[in-house]
């Protein structure tokens, strides 16, 4: 039975979201990696996914994703881009956030977020250098590790709350949230793992499940309701 519903959550709600934006994580290139940062800085803000999408498809056209021309073509036309994007709400603070990151990757690690995490010690380092990042809270790296978790050997980070909601609600863990209950999550992985699936598709399907579905109480629109045992 857990088989079919992590078969099923994970073809319904899956697709990671770098996937779905079209960058490549898988050979650790720096301008990738860069790209999917500025995507988990706009995923990171409360604000709905799809204008989250839309404003980075927007970067992507008006040619802001790299660190140099980010600050080459400076706050206006960042301003701009957020806002053609649908990223009204926080355009002015945003911008301000995004050219401080840029310059100081470039400052700090040459522009490449490989050297950062190379440079981190261990796993908690890793969070920590993120964080410095001016308006790079919580959100926004576990959003960017989560995607990493089979590429940096150093990205680590424990699911949020809403993952561990969805997984009780499915009745694939019994207990609350925390590291133990990340191992048990890990352990219903492996034992019921479809074949050339990944635990990011996993986590990624938890976590889409618990924020859009089961912490809004949106019970008739679940995809998978069909499982829940709440």
């Amino acid at each position: 039975m857990r088989r079919k519903v992590v078969l099923e959550l994970i073809d319904r709600l899956g697709q990671p979201y770098h996937r779905a934006l079209g960058i490549d994580l898988s050979k650790r290139d720096g301008g990738e990696m860069f790209k999917w940062f500025i995507a988990s800085v706009l995923f990171g803000a409360r604000i709905s996914e799809r204008i989250a999408m839309n404003t980075y498809e927007q970067f992507e056209r008006d040619g802001l994703l790299t660190p140099h021309r980010m600050i080459a073509r400076g706050w206006s036309r960042l301003v701009e881009s957020l806002d053609r994007g649908g990223y009204v709400r926080y355009d002015f603070s945003t911008a301000d956030e995004l050219l401080a990151l840029a310059d100081s990757l470039l400052r700090s690690y040459g522009g490449d977020l490989n050297r950062l995490h190379d440079s981190a010690r261990d796993a908690a380092d890793l969070e920590a250098r993120l964080k410095e990042f001016k308006g790079v809270g919580d959100v926004t790296v576990n959003i960017f590790l989560r995607e990493l978790r089979e590429i940096w050997p150093k990205a680590k980070p424990l699911p949020q709350e809403h993952v561990f909601v969805a997984a009780r609600n499915l009745g694939l863990i019994k207990l609350g949230g925390g590291a133990p209950e990340f191992d048990e999550l890990q352990r219903v992985w492996r034992a019921n793992a479809p074949p050339h699936r990944s635990f990011v598709e996993f986590e990624v399907a938890l976590s889409r499940l618990g924020r859009l579905y089961c912490r809004k109480s949106n019970c008739r629109a679940c995809p998978v309701s069909k499982w829940c045992k709440r």
